[in-house]
């Protein structure tokens, strides 16, 4: 019994040091490291160029409306096409899961004597372990989508949802190509395709049964839609004189048109290309001729595949995880998938959707491994054309399996007990920032941590925690803003606004000058700020790791610290802190009479620092002298969840900022929160790949409007010993105003 029979027998995923020793390996796989990385880097301009003239968003709505159609009627759509199919001809198997579904193939190929099958790429035969059930009952199997038989030679499984075989290079077909046909072969890739087609014509030939997948079934006709690069495909479906097609219920759609946008969207997300080489329609058997001049029909099964979709359709936090077309786009801008790939970051389906699909469509409980892999950068969300909300429902499946499973058992029961209890949890912040002096030795940044910290300042530098935090500051009328008495921008006599500052607590405990610059500027824009003591953490690390209770008590807390405030507006200069306040809590606290109404109140005042900076200035110039070339590092939150993007760089280029836009200023600088501290092996390679880009730049500055990317950032410019300073867009532009209108 093989590692993954064990795995799936038992029902559960790898343990934690299963999952760091595959991470480690693969971290270590220079091919694969090199494969994935270099098609990541030339994907996204690719996929901009295929898009030229089209409108994304509208697309993807039209996919989104027929998708959710789908899932609105999936048991009509399925009656209405198993009808029409058998109208023209085909026999429609209705399978409730993969046992029944390999159990219908092996019975047809046994009463019809089949020993050979051929198949094309087929992720639903994937999914119900089709080779291998055959296989153990005498029936030979072989690939002949080229990457698929690659895969099958090496005794692997596909890395990847499109292209199987990304992560092998040339080098490695031509070893295991040489090592099929016994004979030593070159990288040549033109002399390695000529191989595998000399390989695989036969087997088209001699094969007693066809395979396939399909990626729509077209409820209106019983017409099947399959989409390849490869000719294989249309081999296998008319050579064979049995065909049998394997189609999951999420890929029905009512009419013909209802594939269209589809088809549009397939080949433009998935290896950014206008057009595939082949669309094949197929309505009913085809109508052959034997070499003795007869004709007949060939036979068509259609094996309409269950196992977990209807499940799926029922569940309202996650049926929309149906819409996905099995594109790939999310594993193609994933930061993770590029580092280690889907034979890591994937079961049968690979990446952040591939995790969500396993939960419902696999055997065992390896989703609850693979969600802690997603780093929560929004990406994915970004660029699936079917607005599929994938990382929320990873939140979802960490909720539902209890969450931080793999943390350290202390970590754990810091985050679900200490940081709710706000007295213990600043209590411990502020006796930390008083016993840590032997290690900080009064220097902001430590480079190196003792003992089992050690792993925490591999790569970057950590700030000390402030000697006095920003509450603190403020009790004691300690701040800056305090002492402002000069003119602001609000004119004499009009009345003065409240603006409540939501901190965080990066900004409370460990930048507390950035929180002086955001209440500098409130000053300076004519508002009172206010700041409730009450206030705790914005509960997103919890919710992040799916202690969902403990995030529902912090909203509660912070949405009781703002209540009776008097606030117009509430300002934070975390774009995770705002995410928080402006969207978890509404949902958290959804189906609470007594709470959601606060809930959508307190979001409806939430701003983020930069716009809110930003609008209130409005035509006026805020100009300070000229402080040469910046570049601009967007955090995921900030730009992918609250849409925020030319608000700081405009306030930065006001300020006197020579902007100077860097490559792939939107990646992820693979902080993450709580993710750095358990996956550092995966947020250093982030955090690299960041500064290398920064670096590049020739700025001497990098700007940004998050903590936490700050935290990572200057943490890793510190520990390269690179000569550019990183600071947030607060810190810059509430010294200006401070000093222009004090």
């Amino acid at each position: 019994m093989d590692k993954e029979e064990t795995r799936e027998k038992k029902g559960k995923g790898c343990s934690p040091l299963d999952l760091r020793q595959a991470i480690r390996q693969a971290l270590a796989n220079q091919n694969l490291g090199g494969a994935l990385g270099r098609f990541a880097d030339a994907y996204l301009p690719s996929r901009e160029k295929v898009f030229e003239g089209r409108d994304f968003a509208a697309l993807r709505e039209e996919i989104r409306r027929v998708k959710q159609s789908t899932i609105d009627y999936m048991d009509a759509l399925a009656e209405r096409f198993t009808e029409n199919a058998r109208k023209r001809g085909a026999v429609v198997f209705p399978a409730p899961d993969a046992q029944a579904a390999c159990a219908y193939i092996l019975e047809l190929a046994r009463k019809n004597s089949v020993d050979f099958v051929v198949k094309s790429k087929s992720m639903a035969s994937e999914e119900i372990h089709l080779n291998k059930y055959l296989e153990k009952a005498g029936i030979t199997v072989a690939e002949t989508d080229l990457g698929e038989w690659i895969i099958q030679l090496c005794g692997q499984k596909p890395s990847h949802m499109v292209m199987p075989a990304i992560h092998l290079t040339r080098q490695e077909v031509a070893e295991i190509f040489s090592h099929e046909i016994k004979e030593r072969l070159e990288s040549d890739i033109p002399r390695l395709v000529k191989v595998a087609r000399e390989q695989l014509r036969q087997k088209f030939l001699t094969a007693q049964m066809g395979i396939s997948g399909a990626n729509v079934a077209v409820a209106e006709t019983g017409t099947l839609f399959i989409m390849t690069n490869e000719g294989n495909a249309r081999l296998v479906t008319t050579l064979p004189p049995i065909h049998v097609v394997i189609v999951g219920l999420e890929k029905l759609v009512e009419k013909l048109s209802d594939a269209g946008p589809i088809f549009e969207a397939l080949p433009r997300c998935a290896t950014a290309q206008h057009l595939t080489s082949y669309l094949s329609l197929i309505t009913g058997p085809a109508q052959v001729e034997n070499i003795e001049g007869e004709t007949g029909a060939k036979e068509l099964h259609i094996v309409l595949l269950d196992n977990g979709r209807r499940k799926m359709a029922a569940d309202p936090r996650f049926r929309d995880a149906l819409r996905c077309i099995r594109c790939a786009s999310c594993l193609n801008v994933c930061p993770v998938f590029a580092l280690i790939g889907g034979h890591v970051f994937g079961h049968i389906y690979t990446g952040g959707i591939g995790t969500i699909l396993t939960a419902f469509f696999g055997p065992g409980r390896e989703a609850e491994d693979l969600q802690t892999l997603c780093l929560g950068c929004q990406r994915c969300r970004e660029y699936c054309p079917a607005g599929i909300d994938i990382p929320q429902m990873i939140l979802d499946l960490r909720e539902r399996y209890a969450g931080g499973r793999l943390l350290p058992r202390g970590q754990k029961l810091f985050m679900e007990k200490v940081m709710p209890n706000r007295k213990l949890f600043h209590t411990i912040l502020k006796t930390a920032a008083r016993v840590q002096k032997p290690v900080t030795k009064g220097r902001p940044l430590v480079r190196h941590l003792p003992l089992f910290g050690r792993g925490l300042t591999e790569g970057r530098s950590l700030p000390a925690l402030a000697d006095r935090a920003l509450r603190d500051r403020l009790g004691a009328g300690e701040t800056a803003a305090g002492q402002i008495g000069g003119q602001t921008i609000r004119p004499a006599g009009e009345p003065v606004q409240k603006a409540g500052f939501f901190a965080g607590c990066l900004i409370d405990f460990v930048y507390p000058e950035i929180g002086e610059a955001v209440l500098d500027t409130l000053v300076c824009l004519g508002y009172a700020p206010v700041f409730p003591p009450a206030q705790n953490c914005c509960g997103f690390p919890l919710e992040h790791s799916g202690f969902r209770e403990a995030a529902v008590e912090l909203a509660k807390q912070n949405i009781a610290a703002f209540a009776g405030a008097g606030v117009s507006v509430v300002v934070t200069a975390c774009p995770t802190c705002a995410v928080s306040l402006k969207k978890s809590y509404p949902r958290l606290l959804g189906d609470d009479p007594a709470w959601a109404k606060q809930a959508a109140d307190l979001a409806a005042k939430v701003v983020d620092y930069a716009s809110f900076a930003l609008h209130q200035l409005a035509d006026r110039q805020i100009e300070g002298t000229p402080f040469g070339p910046v570049t601009y590092h967007d955090s995921c939150h900030l730009k992918r969840s609250l849409g925020v993007y030319r608000e700081p760089r405009e306030l930065l280029v006001r300020a006197g900022a020579q902007l100077q836009e860097m490559a792939w200023s939107d990646r992820c600088c693979g902080f993450g929160g709580s993710y750095s501290i358990q996956f550092p092996e995966l947020s250093r390679p982030i955090l690299e790949q960041k500064i290398a880009n920064i670096a590049a730049s020739g700025a001497r500055m990098v700007a940004m409007d998050c903590p936490g990317c700050l935290l990572q950032i200057r943490g890793g410019l510190d520990y390269r010993d690179l000569p550019v300073k990183a600071e947030h867009t607060a810190s810059i532009i509430g010294d200006i105003l401070k000093r222009k209108f004090s």
